[in-house]
């Protein structure tokens, strides 16, 4: 095992072996890039384990690759930046997933915060998160044909919109529920 990289990411490669695909930091981010099958458990131990007590969820993010310079292993990549507040590190996941396939399990079980992060993920770039309870437009009109961060999608592309979304309404209710509006 390499000596001179973050503790988390030698962690990571020991408990975790092959998952871990590579790792690196630059401008003081380590970063793991890790398996898609690996992902769930990968982000649990980092939630769970004392040593490390990745409680906060920071960003979810997405990323085309279509027309990126340097050839990458899959046309999309999800990047989890995580932080402990009690032990002041962080250290970002990603995982890479092919068009074909574009699909990670979701962390809202282990992170609320996860659920609007992720939709946004899949409202702008079509990557979907298997067991979100939610996976809805959060960004974009409900009537949105595609995924307006893909590198493919026409930029001069107008849509038509004939409904009323119904996003507000529903955050109404649930303040209301709350006694909070």
């Amino acid at each position: 095992m390499t000596t001179n990289i973050a503790p988390v990411l030698q962690a990571l490669q020991h408990q975790f072996g092959d998952a871990v695909r590579s790792t690196h930091e630059q401008y003081g981010d380590a970063t793991a890039i890790v398996a898609r099958e690996s992902l769930l458990e990968m982000l649990t131990w980092l939630k769970n384990e004392p040593a490390w007590d990745f409680n906060f969820l920071m960003d979810v993010g997405g990323i085309d690759y279509l027309k990126y310079p340097d050839p990458q292993p899959e046309r999309f990549a999800v990047a989890y930046h995580l932080y402990s507040l009690a032990r002041n590190h962080r250290v970002r996941l990603k995982v890479y997933v092919g068009a074909d396939d574009p699909s990670v399990p979701s962390a809202m079980h282990l992170w609320p915060t996860a659920d609007w992060m992720e939709r946004e993920v899949w409202d702008q770039f079509g990557v979907t998160f298997s067991g979100h309870t939610n996976l809805k437009r959060i960004l974009n009109h409900m009537e949105f044909v595609g995924h307006p961060l893909r590198k493919d999608y026409p930029i001069t592309k107008r849509q038509e919109l004939s409904i009323n979304d119904t996003l507000m309404d529903e955050m109404t209710a649930k303040l209301k529920a709350k006694g909070m509006a």
